[in-house]
């Protein structure tokens, strides 16, 4: 095999850390939705999170979602469900282990929300790269305001 051939097969960052945000996922115990988030600085992983219930708590995978039991649309009545969302648990992470995430950049398998947009930036992450979309256009506004780069990572 070329060195020229091992080049071509080497992963970008982005694509390094999307795949890991989406190996990450695959923890998730939410029964709606798989989401998976890496925070890195200079290349290099700080906390990674996942959807869930908070520590010690039962998983909806082993009691059901009442959001699901509800009818509850996504995006919808946050209160009602029990899981910390992928981003807020990298967040608490870092926090619980005393990692600084200021000018961090978070890879998440989704777009963050507008409650996990408000935590990004108090945490002081500056750049956000997700690969779903997800509708909620206060969350732009607020990372526009804020001074924080969002972009949709487009696989190849």
């Amino acid at each position: 095999m070329s060195d020229e051939s091992l080049n071509d097969e080497r992963l970008t960052a982005d694509e390094y850390f999307v795949e890991i945000a989406e190996t990450v996922a695959k923890r998730a115990t939410c029964l709606r939705n798989k989401v998976g988030a890496v925070i890195v600085r200079d290349n290099r992983i700080l906390t990674t999170g996942y959807n869930g219930a908070p520590r010690g708590l039962a998983h909806c995978l082993d009691i059901g979602c009442i959001r699901q039991q509800e009818n509850i649309p996504s995006g919808t009545m946050h209160e009602k469900c029990r899981a910390v969302h992928a981003e807020q648990n990298a967040i608490i992470q870092a926090a619980v282990h005393g990692v600084q995430t200021s000018g961090a950049t978070l890879y998440c398998t989704h777009q963050p929300c507008i409650l996990c947009t408000k935590m990004i930036i108090n945490a002081g992450i500056k750049h956000v790269v997700y690969v779903n979309a997800y509708p909620d256009p206060n969350s732009m506004g607020f990372f526009e305001e804020a001074g924080v780069t969002i972009e949709q990572y487009k696989q190849k």
